[in-house]
């Protein structure tokens, strides 16, 4: 199976009403774990660079991964580079091999983030390569306030920035380490009254499950990013190894011991927004 553009995962999710995980992914386990995951699920899974994993390894060398592993997946596999906060992020990105880049301009005046956001689209589609934007600002947990995604704003994005896919802000909220009811369903209905994009959801992590089941049945939610839960998860079982194994050394060892929690986390996330 080759790598997918989000594009091509995204619409089939968007009219059959069911959703897609984002999975950050922070080194080799990470990734692999994820695939077996969603190969076993028989579903397509959207692998993420996010802006801490690009610090710790070179965008040349997780896209060349990432793509090694679509490469080999029985399943559609999305390479897709998170928070892309320059134009010129994105673009080294799609020069070493991701499918799908982020240009996070939610930060900058909503006229400046969608000029932004259409010149990318534009380089990028002629590469077959899609984009993601973001309109609103999602923020963080014991961070930076979230301001919501103004409607007005968001049907301007949808009609004029070329992204494929909208990251939204209606209560998700970055590094959330608790569930939380924060959903705000009546001005996400206001958004998708005025567009018609696939929408996005960052800060999934703090959604509860039963939550994020309904907004992939019941709106035009097709994407959550997923990251927080899986490095609790990463970490609790990284403990737990050595905690059971005191004379554990190897490298390797220790971290193939947190792939099947890692791999179990995400099948427990795909049954939940998936048609599986």
């Amino acid at each position: 199976m080759t790598a997918a553009t989000l594009a091509e995962v995204l619409e089939p999710a968007l009219s059959e009403n069911y959703a897609l995980a984002g999975l950050v992914v922070l080194g080799w386990e990470d990734a692999v774990a994820f695939v077996e995951a969603a190969e076993e699920a028989g579903c397509p899974v959207i692998l993420q660079a996010g802006p801490g994993c690009r610090a710790h390894t070179p965008v040349s060398v997780i896209g060349k991964m990432m793509r090694h592993l679509a490469d080999q997946a029985s399943v559609p596999v999305v390479c897709h580079l998170d928070h892309g906060y320059t134009v010129d992020e994105c673009r080294a990105g799609i020069d070493h091999g991701f499918t799908s880049v982020m240009f996070d301009g939610s930060k900058l005046p909503v006229s400046e983030n969608i000029d932004l956001t259409a010149g990318l689209a534009e380089e990028a589609h002629a590469a077959n390569v899609s984009v993601e934007g973001e309109v609103g600002y999602v923020g963080y947990a014991e961070g930076a306030a979230s301001a919501f995604t103004d409607p007005g704003e968001a049907e301007r994005f949808d009609k004029e920035s070329g992204a494929d896919a909208i990251a939204i802000s209606v209560g998700n909220v970055h590094l959330q380490t608790e569930k939380t009811d924060g959903i705000d369903f009546e001005a996400l209905l206001a958004i998708e009254r005025v567009t018609s994009k696939p929408l996005v959801l960052h800060g999934g992590s703090g959604i509860p499950p039963a939550v994020r089941r309904r907004l992939a049945k019941d709106t035009k939610v097709c994407k959550f990013n997923l990251g927080t839960e899986l490095r609790q998860t990463f970490g609790a079982s990284l403990r737990q190894t050595l905690e059971d194994n005191p004379q554990m050394f190897d490298r390797l060892s220790i971290l193939k011991s947190t792939m099947p929690a890692m791999r179990q986390s995400v099948s427990d996330i795909l049954k939940t927004i998936t048609l599986v």
